[in-house]
């Protein structure tokens, strides 16, 4: 069987149609990402019914296949977590699994469907009990509107995945009345699966020295064609991720990820945490921080920002935090930032814009 790319406002029905046993659906990804899904070669994987690319911000771009019976899953046991289903918004790209996951959901549940831009300007009012998947930098930008705010007030709940909530924004939603839930997860388990640091229902979480591992009959059948890549990540159906994570007061919290920890100057620097640290002392993302490679240190860390700070004022601020090791050696102005198409910052983009000519800014 092949596989049928879908886009627009076709994607709810062909889903709802492979879901039923019909043709699997790929949500048409980004240029660069489409060769990942080999849509001229047959699908092996049995009960197969979407394939989705990763956003390759962080690795190589790869199709994962999802199952009929994972995203079945996965919808109710989203939906039980969640005190029953309603009907969803979807305002995040539906070639990534949070997006097309909304769409799930309305259609598993035979609920409605409706769309909004990623900037939430046309977000619809709820309709009953209505339920919106987010991203951290769109409920940023809409807890400063008053009138979005209000209307995402009377949303059942609203879900935050794509990486960790920021410093302050839980609190900020809180006290503005939106009522937040934070997801974990990927696109390897049909998106989030821990819920505010509690795994759903069936679903198990495995810590090998820190590394997170996420089993359960939501996990991927592998990626499209390339079984050496699924036999390095998937091990029946346990997912091994490369995020770093540990139990706090009977919760996941996630940590970074495994290669976030660099050594320069012979001493362990969790970059993770240092930016962390930088997004609650300049504000996210103000400054990003990043590791290169460096003769002298191994890896040293630099600095990106798009404002007039200085090296000087970065260090003198973050060094009693962080500590001398995690403290940029070097900072870069730039124009913009480099996003993934879901509002992540990009670092792959911004290690290979460091790594190419131009003004670094300042060093010490």
């Amino acid at each position: 069987m092949r596989l049928r790319l879908v886009g627009g406002g076709e994607l709810a029905s062909a889903l709802a149609a492979a879901l039923d046993g019909g043709i699997p659906v790929a949500p048409v990804p980004e240029a660069r990402l489409l060769a990942a899904l080999r849509a001229d070669e047959p699908l092996t994987e049995a009960d197969a019914a979407a394939v989705v690319t990763t956003s390759g911000s962080t690795g190589e771009p790869k199709a994962v296949v999802l199952t009929r019976a994972a995203l079945r899953f996965a919808v109710a046991a989203t939906h039980e977590r969640l005190g029953g289903p309603g009907d969803w918004v979807c305002a995040l790209p539906t070639q990534h699994v949070a997006g097309l996951m909304t769409i799930a959901r309305a259609v598993v549940a035979g609920t409605d469907i409706r769309f909004a831009r990623g900037d939430l300007g046309d977000l619809p009012p709820a309709s009953g009990r209505t339920f919106v998947s987010l991203v951290a930098a769109q409920l940023d930008r809409a807890l400063g509107t008053p009138e979005t705010t209000a209307m995402l007030r009377d949303y059942a709940a609203v879900l935050i995945g794509g990486g960790g909530l920021p410093a302050g924004l839980r609190e900020r939603a809180t006290a503005l009345g939106v009522r937040l839930v934070a997801t974990y997860g990927m696109s390897e388990t049909c998106g989030g699966c821990v819920y505010d640091g509690v795994p759903l229902d069936g679903v198990r979480v495995e810590l090998d020295e820190g590394r997170i591992s996420l089993g359960g009959p939501m996990a991927f059948a592998g990626y499209r064609l390339r079984p050496d890549l699924t036999a390095a990540v998937l091990d029946g159906d346990l997912v091994h991720t490369q995020d770093r994570g540990r139990w706090s007061d009977g919760r996941l919290q996630v940590l970074g990820r495994v290669d976030d920890v660099v050594i320069s100057g012979g001493e362990n620097v969790d970059l993770a945490a240092a930016q962390r640290a930088a997004d609650a002392e300049f504000g996210e993302p103000a400054v990003v921080l990043l590791a290169v490679p460096d003769e002298r240190w191994g890896t040293r860390v630099v600095a990106m920002t798009t404002g007039s700070l200085t090296l000087a004022e970065v260090r003198s601020r973050l060094e009693p935090v962080i500590g001398r090791a995690a403290t940029p050696k070097e900072l870069r102005r730039v124009g913009e930032l480099a996003y993934t198409s879901i509002g992540k910052i990009d670092r792959t983009a911004l290690l290979r814009s460091w790594a190419g000519k131009g003004d670094h800014g300042d060093a010490g």
